[in-house]
């Protein structure tokens, strides 16, 4: 009986003439608004905005030219040891001395530079072409550092000259001194080999570790300079460490690819 008096009522009023209509609710404008703005945003972003992104590699604090490897001209027994490691040496100068069957050699320095590594110790017995040293290539005990970061190859292409690095160095804790500041100076552009980067560091083993995930391209970074800081480079701090930094120093550093913009990697 009731349905049929609410079917009665709706033959009398069939259109509903007399109830107002209403498009949307206060909430659903205020959703549809926020909608529009924040996709109008977004649209605006991926034609003009860039997305930033770095790529971590490598590095190893050095003075830029590079190393070489000395070795026994001759085989024998090490008689004497003239130089130090760490010692900054001029060319030709005496590093130890060998005796052979012909008498007496004396292993010289080709050119000068720093030893960074000793290999042999008094009276030890050495081979013809036997390492005996890796001499850092350098003029002067303070000439410069440089970093050189070892990136992957696929990376290479979007570094932009004078990009920011951050360095994280080994003996340096970066919660405490935080991170070694820098720019890009040169970028290679053809892949090394482990035998390439140990040539140039005077190390097998790092030009090793330095290729374990492939060939990798060179980045040469300037360091900048700070004379307020102790170790005469900045810092992410403010002076860094409390002192000087050495070559052959492990680091890793986090360097500034060239912006992308988002519609490059949205459309096919």
């Amino acid at each position: 009986m009731q349905f049929r008096r609410q079917a009665l009522a709706k033959l009398q009023t069939p259109d509903e003439l007399d109830i107002p209509v209403r498009l949307a609710r206060p909430q659903g404008w205020f959703v549809l608004i926020v909608t529009v703005v924040v996709t109008a945003a977004a649209s605006v972003w991926a034609v003009t905005g860039s997305v930033a992104s770095t790529v971590s590699a490598p590095a190893i604090l050095t003075h830029g030219e590079g190393s070489y490897i000395l070795q026994s001209p001759a085989a024998g027994q090490v008689t004497a040891v003239l130089a130090k490691q760490g010692q900054t040496l001029p060319a030709d100068a005496p590093v130890l001395r060998v005796r052979t069957a012909q008498g007496e050699t004396v292993v010289r320095t080709v050119a000068a530079g720093r030893v960074t590594v000793l290999a042999v110790a008094l009276g030890q017995i050495v081979s013809t072409g036997a390492d005996i040293a890796a001499v850092e290539k350098v003029s002067r005990a303070n000439a410069p550092l440089v970093a050189t970061v070892y990136v992957p190859a696929e990376n290479a292409a979007r570094i932009p000259a004078h990009a920011p690095v951050d360095l994280t160095v080994q003996t340096v804790p970066a919660e405490r001194f935080g991170v070694l500041r820098g720019h890009v100076l040169s970028v290679d552009r053809v892949p090394q080999s482990a035998r390439q980067i140990a040539a140039f560091l005077g190390d097998a083993q790092l030009g090793e570790q330095f290729t374990k995930k492939g060939r990798p391209v060179a980045v040469t970074v300037r360091l900048d300079a700070s004379p307020a800081a102790r170790s005469g480079y900045r810092w992410s701090s403010a002076g860094g460490p409390p002192y000087p930094l050495t070559s052959m120093t492990l680091a890793t550093a986090a360097i500034r690819l060239a912006d992308r913009r988002p519609v490059d990697w949205l459309l096919p």
